[in-house]
């Protein structure tokens, strides 16, 4: 269950409440009963790294291609 912050302007207390998604948003604050408003807050959930594309099928084609050395013609071709 995600985990919602209230501030109450009244008593100037942050809350945090375990809601469902589907419950109603809090109203009241429970020690002084004045309004509360819903804060944004940042997400403690975090995706890190570079990605499927570069770190699965790109990346080991690009890299298998950068690799390989180029190969020259130290051949001449005659006139």
């Amino acid at each position: 269950m995600p985990v919602y912050e209230y501030e109450c302007p009244q008593c100037e207390k942050v809350l945090e409440v375990q809601q469902r998604m589907t419950d109603d948003p809090l109203s009241a604050c429970p020690d002084c009963g004045g309004e509360v408003k819903k804060l944004i807050s940042m997400s403690s959930f975090q995706l890190k790294g570079g990605g499927w594309y570069a770190d699965g099928y790109g990346a080991s084609s690009a890299a298998k291609e950068s690799k390989t050395p180029a190969t020259s013609s130290s051949t001449s071709t005659p006139p």
